[in-house]
């Protein structure tokens, strides 16, 4: 079989180097293409041009190349509708149509969803106009949680501490600062706890899960700093346990896709959930509607199962003949190296020297990167590299993850040096 990856970031070179070893991928003549793919994707499939944005050019490149399954990486296309457009020309494609996607393309779409189905999450006001989010606030305490609507590259929260931040926040956010995405805001009670991300596959009625992870979303040490689309992650998620996740697919899980289906727009593909772990229990802080970056490249470096069968199933609406999914039991923790001014204006052309970065057993994939004309590596992006390793704990993972780091040459890059770090505590508490 064909398969076409679209996306070119740290997510998807995690996914072209799963799917490259799919049984869907070997034979002689299978072919794995990606666009537009980045250089560490190149070294698993064959990169071409294409831009998802253009249906039709999508539809006629699958048709021209016989692509029997084709994989949507990032969230902009599914939320405009790309799935759509393939299955309605009878190709399948792993992910949810615009209607569904809408989980991620509109927050307050999903805090309604939550209402109706009963679903635990924050309290919540959808609004419309500066002066409506101002009058909004005196519903809530401070800190005060403002979330543009729409897409904004997991950098549309803020969370001002008083009432002064908060409307300064509000007028920037209405005034064009998230664009488009911005033109609505989601103001949300705030919730305590310890965030968690909890993933599962689903056909619209099989739902399978499909493991957990946590992320570290602010570009500081401690969790300090602006949010960013993420600094590194871990997997699994030792505070998710089996009781917990149980929680997850029963209070959340399964009464989004049941509420979807009985609604008409059913949900195929990855749903991911952001998960606050409150006093109360689990709550839903957002849905994403594609693996999260970079929560997916320490659950694909985890993976046992076949990630090509898993997906085909869901596209063509059998998961319900397929296993549960099976991962390691070890540890998988990946750190981003950025471009130094991440997230605000990374500074692009830095040269990267990878050295021995691999030999220890470690696992580079590539987010923001590019061949220079003389065939050198630079960085083209704010998030540049992912350096993923595995232990027997969270702190073996993340001693791996750093001894790999430090093999790695690029002056204009940086990273945080304590992804992991809750965890590292605990477990050096249980040996104390």
């Amino acid at each position: 079989m064909n398969i076409l990856l679209l996306g070119s970031g740290g997510r998807e070179h995690a996914l072209s180097w799963k799917l490259a070893q799919s049984r869907l991928l070997s034979g002689p003549q299978d072919r794995l293409y990606a666009a537009p793919g980045n250089p560490g994707i190149a070294q698993h499939a064959d990169c071409v041009q294409l831009d998802a944005g253009d249906h039709a050019a999508v539809i006629l490149f699958c048709d021209e190349h016989r692509i029997g399954l084709v994989v949507v990486g990032p969230e902009a296309p599914l939320v405009d509708g790309l799935a759509d457009s393939l299955r309605g020309a009878g190709i399948s494609v792993f992910g949810p149509g615009k209607a569904a996607a809408q989980l991620e393309g509109s927050k307050g779409f999903t805090k309604d969803l939550c209402k109706r189905a009963g679903i635990p999450t924050a309290g919540y006001v959808r609004t419309r106009s500066f002066d409506e989010a101002v009058t909004a606030l005196d519903a809530f305490q401070p800190p005060y949680v403002l979330k543009a609507d729409g897409l904004a590259a997991g950098k549309g929260v803020v969370i001002p501490e008083t009432r002064v931040e908060a409307i300064a926040e509000l007028e920037d956010m209405f005034g064009g600062r998230f664009g488009a995405a911005g033109a609505e805001v989601v103001i949300e009670e705030f919730m305590r706890g310890e965030e968690a991300s909890f993933f599962a596959l689903t056909d619209g009625a099989t739902i399978l899960s499909f493991g957990c992870a946590q992320d570290h979303k602010r570009v500081g040490e401690g969790d300090t700093g602006p949010n960013t689309g993420g600094m590194g992650a871990y997997s699994p998620a030792p505070v998710l346990d089996a009781m917990t996740r149980g929680v997850v697919l029963e209070k959340i899980i399964a009464p989004t896709v049941r509420t979807l289906a009985n609604e008409g727009t059913p949900y195929s593909g990855v749903l991911f959930a952001g998960l606050m772990l409150t006093d109360h229990g689990p709550k839903l802080i957002e849905y994403n509607c594609r693996f999260g970056d970079p929560e997916c490249q320490v659950l694909m470096t985890r993976l046992h199962s076949d990630l090509g069968e898993l997906m085909l199933a869901c596209a063509d609406n059998r998961l319900g003949t397929c296993e549960p999914a099976k991962f390691a039991s070890a540890t998988a923790l990946t750190v981003v190296m950025a471009a130094k001014g991440y997230p605000d204006a990374p500074e692009k052309g830095g040269a990267i020297d990878l050295g021995a970065a691999e030999t220890g057993g470690a696992k580079i994939f590539h987010a923001g990167t590019k061949l220079a004309g003389d065939g050198s590596l630079v960085a083209d992006g704010g998030r540049v590299l992912n350096v993923t390793a595995t232990g027997s704990t969270v702190t073996d993972a993340q001693a791996a993850a750093y001894r790999a780091i430090d093999e790695i040459t690029f002056p204009t890059g940086f990273c945080r040096r304590d992804i992991g770090w809750r965890e590292v505590a605990r477990e050096a508490k249980s040996l104390a």
